[in-house]
């Protein structure tokens, strides 16, 4: 009855999320956070650590005999569901080729695949959190525990759930013949939900920050939708312009599964970006533009907030306050507020009664004795050699910051 409760709720806030918005919003995070960039440097790591990751999550299913027999149509749905059909079978076949020549490797080359699959998750750790504005990541010997559990417990897992219907799953991949339209289409969704499930898993998981299994969930059912329309305009694409295999001819799988890893990480990217944003769009915040200077005008508007408030009994204000009197995003005002705590103007108070377990910000600086040159340097004009004149010429930046509130 919770569970139905619950779900009720998730799909009410899927119907009021501002679409339009979300959407805007993501063109914006594209750009401000150069997703495209990013997403050719994880196109590059996965192409390096794509065998040694395989080979290591596969590699478990050799200590459990009870799952071997599992092995091969695991490897073959995750290729059906992750990669076109169009080069399915080709990327199938190498990896396969790879992965048994480097299961023949000594302790020492073992040791290098380890490392080269756990780089590629640190990467997509490290972007994830880039993406959620998390400063501090969790400590290095947390995240290889926690990341070297998901390498060898995800393949266990997920043989475990092949198993209760491996003829079902067998079917899908090929292995047996036809099945009734009916069934396809069940396993057509379940390879939907599966991939929308491990998408909500890593953007409630990975980055070291609450997210809501809701939220991720949207995430990732955005993701494994826009995999599948990809998926088939890829093929279209391939099937009337077949520009890679004239020019490229056998050698055409290559550029055509880096283009597919390109575009993948590029969605899910944009998933992670929509996810990280699902709360402040249900919220109803207005989008404020960036710009040149809208920290700093961000800045001083948090000073103003914290200063207005100096002299009440319950000095400072929360997160979720001044972004509610800012109309922004707790995405765009966490570096902010970082940024004054590391000048020492504001400080983060440790008691959180009576405030919904969230922890206020109060002003430290007396704005009256205090320059306003630090915050130009830090969010708006750094000192440089170019600039010095203007430093040294103009009166602006030794005004106090009260003549500036």
């Amino acid at each position: 009855m919770q569970f139905i409760e619950k779900f009720r709720s998730w799909l009410q806030d899927v119907a009021r999320l501002p679409w339009l918005d979300a959407i805007v919003t993501l063109r914006e995070r594209f750009r401000e956070d150069r997703l495209g960039l990013t997403a050719s440097s994880l196109t590059f790591t996965t192409t390096i650590a794509l065998v040694p990751f395989i080979t290591v999550a596969l590699a478990v299913f050799t200590a459990f005999p009870m799952f071997a027999k599992f092995q091969d149509v695991l490897q073959k749905w995750l290729i059906a569901s992750l990669v076109p059909d169009y080069i399915a079978r080709q990327v199938l076949g190498s990896l396969s080729q790879f992965a048994g020549k480097a299961s023949k490797l000594g302790a020492a080359g073992l040791a290098v695949l380890l490392g080269t699959a756990l780089a590629l998750v640190f990467t997509i750790d490290r972007t994830l959190n880039n993406i959620w504005r998390v400063r501090t990541p969790r400590p290095f010997g947390q995240r290889v525990l926690l990341y070297w559990a998901a390498i060898t417990l995800g393949p266990l897992v997920l043989g475990a759930s092949i198993s209760i219907t491996s003829y079902a799953l067998s079917a899908s991949s090929g292995l047996v013949g036809g099945m009734p339209g009916g069934v396809t289409l069940i396993l057509e969704v379940l390879q939907f939900l599966l991939v929308a499930g491990g998408m909500a898993a890593m953007f409630h998981y990975v980055p070291n920050t609450h997210v809501g299994w809701g939220h991720a969930w949207m995430g990732g059912l955005f993701v494994s939708g826009c995999m599948e329309v990809a998926k088939k305009l890829l093929a279209v694409y391939l099937s009337k312009v077949p520009t890679y295999s004239v020019v490229y001819g056998a050698f055409a799988t290559v550029p055509i599964l880096l283009v597919w890893i390109y575009l993948a990480w590029i969605i899910v990217l944009l998933g992670a970006a929509l996810t990280a944003y699902v709360p402040s769009l249900l919220a109803g915040l207005p989008r404020r533009r960036g710009g040149p200077g809208w920290q700093f005008q961000l800045a001083l508007e948090v000073l103003q907030q914290l200063e207005a408030v100096r002299g009440h009994s319950e000095k400072g204000r929360t997160i979720s306050e001044m972004c509610a009197s800012l109309q922004t995003d707790s995405q765009r005002l966490e570096p902010i507020l970082e940024a004054l705590v590391g000048m020492d103007w504001i400080g983060q108070l440790s008691e959180t009664q009576g405030r919904g377990n969230e922890a206020r910000f109060v002003l430290l600086v007396d704005p009256q004795h205090t320059v306003l040159e630090p915050l130009v340097q830090a969010l708006l004009l750094p000192r440089a050699a170019v600039t010095e004149n203007l430093w040294k010429n103009d009166r602006w930046p030794a005004c106090s910051l009260h003549s500036v509130l």
